[in-house]
């Protein structure tokens, strides 16, 4: 990852540009929390327990240049636990956001539109669309 200075007080990197390398994916606005399914069955959140467990969606953020695979922009369908913690980033624009790397051995699924069949349970809002 190419950052531009040091985390700042509030623990975010300020980022012109990050770019993965060899065959890394990385994504950003993956769900941890509750969903409801299309059906109206609630998932509950699953984050930090044992109990559960579930692949997520996320979308991808960026490639390294030997990955062909996926490309930005699509969103993928991740193996439980198959992400690093994550790391804020700041853009040029100002946007906010945590990108996480993906075990690329770990997408199950890839969706050129957000998948529409989740939402995260307290807004609505479906995933990858501004809350």
């Amino acid at each position: 990852m190419q950052v531009n200075h040091a985390p700042s007080y509030e623990g975010k990197y300020k980022a012109s540009k990050v770019t993965p390398l060899k065959d890394s994916i990385l994504v950003k606005d993956m769900n941890f929390g509750e969903r409801i399914s299309k059906g109206g069955i609630i998932l509950m959140s699953d984050d930090g327990k044992s109990e559960g467990v579930r692949p997520r969606w996320a979308e991808v953020y960026a490639v390294g240049p030997t990955h062909t695979d996926v490309k930005p922009g699509q969103y993928i369908y991740v193996e439980h636990g198959r992400w690093t913690r994550g790391v804020n980033i700041v853009d040029d624009n100002g946007d906010e956001f945590k990108i996480r790397k993906i075990d690329p051995e770990a997408v199950l699924l890839v969706s050129d539109e957000v998948p529409n069949d989740v939402d995260d349970g307290s807004t609505g809002v479906k995933l990858g669309t501004a809350g």
